[in-house]
């Protein structure tokens, strides 16, 4: 059985990718996706594939909508996010706080996670009342069916969000990519506040988990278990591969997820349990920010999973 599957090369996936380590029951064909996020709106809008990485917020509106596919608890995808808001200097905006009564503008779709978390920082940490900024976005959401808050707006059309910031006409954004000596990250030494909250409130955001067709899952009751494993087992010997030491190649994640494994251990916990919180928390800023209309529980986004809950 070959598996059409999306999924990005990393540190932790690459043995999967080269076939070095290979499932049990099944195969990968894997499809090269010029940008992962592509792959998300395929999956969500065509079910184009078998396996598909996807954004965590992508999946819980996919889940909120009846969408055909269900998410094992492996998180092929973290970071932090002190880092995504960048402000103009000329703006007037020194503190978080100051976003309140602006314009802040936001990559692509509302619902896209890094965003999620940034306001969830935005709130919890510096007291920002989300609902009294209006958020302006470049683009539009995967789950099509889904309706923002009254405070979420769309660009003007035929502007483009990079040269609104750098012009000062949106005074802010979030997850905005831009090279101007006027605009600035908002929060300073944004990496050291990321490891802070990591010591202080083990926060260590989500960014995206594997979904599945539930078709498949149906027909086939051990293949969660086997995508698990699967995972579990190039994760295990990337993590060999940092406590022996960084190699000279090293990418920015490798040199992040060994930092991050001095810091807590493993930088990379898969199953549901080892990342409770973080999936609570994610959900309840889904809640409060209007992306979910009621409460969802971790339960229903990672169903029983043999062998899943506690997985490592």
């Amino acid at each position: 059985m070959k598996l059409k599957t999306a999924l990005v090369t990393r540190g932790h996936t690459r043995a999967l990718k080269s076939g070095v380590v290979k499932p049990a029951t099944f195969e990968f064909e894997f499809e090269e996706v010029p940008t992962i996020v592509q792959a998300f709106r395929r999956m969500v809008r065509g079910l184009e594939f078998d396996i598909s990485e996807m954004a965590l917020t992508t999946y819980i509106c996919a889940r909120a909508y009846g969408k055909r596919f269900t998410a094992l608890p492996i998180f092929v995808m973290r970071a932090f996010h002190h880092d995504a808001v960048v402000c103009h200097a000329k703006s007037g905006i020194r503190h978080p706080e100051d976003l309140e009564g602006r314009r802040v503008g936001v990559n692509r779709g509302y619902t896209v996670t890094r965003g999620v978390w940034a306001r969830g920082i935005l709130q919890h940490q510096y007291g920002v009342d989300l609902s009294k900024v209006t958020w302006v976005l470049s683009g539009d959401e995967h789950v099509a069916e889904w309706q923002p808050p009254s405070n979420v707006v769309p660009i003007e059309q035929g502007r483009k969000m990079e040269d609104l910031v750098v012009a000062g006409e949106i005074p802010a954004a979030i997850g905005v990519q831009v090279d101007s000596p006027d605009v600035r990250p908002l929060i300073p030494n944004a990496e050291e506040e990321g490891f802070a909250a990591l010591r202080d409130y083990g926060l260590y955001p989500i960014n995206h988990t594997i979904v599945v067709k539930d078709e498949l899952l149906a027909a086939h009751p051990s293949l969660a278990a086997d995508i698990v494993a699967t995972f579990s087992e190039a994760k295990r010997l990337y993590v060999e591969r940092l406590r022996g030491g960084l190699a000279a190649e090293a990418q920015a994640d490798d040199r992040f997820f060994a930092r991050v494994m001095e810091t807590i251990g493993d930088p990379l916990p898969y199953g549901v349990e080892p990342n409770r919180p973080m999936i609570e928390a994610l959900l309840r800023h889904a809640r409060d920010q209007g992306i979910i209309s009621r409460p969802m529980t971790v339960e229903e986004l990672f169903p029983g999973i043999p062998g899943a809950a506690a997985a490592q």
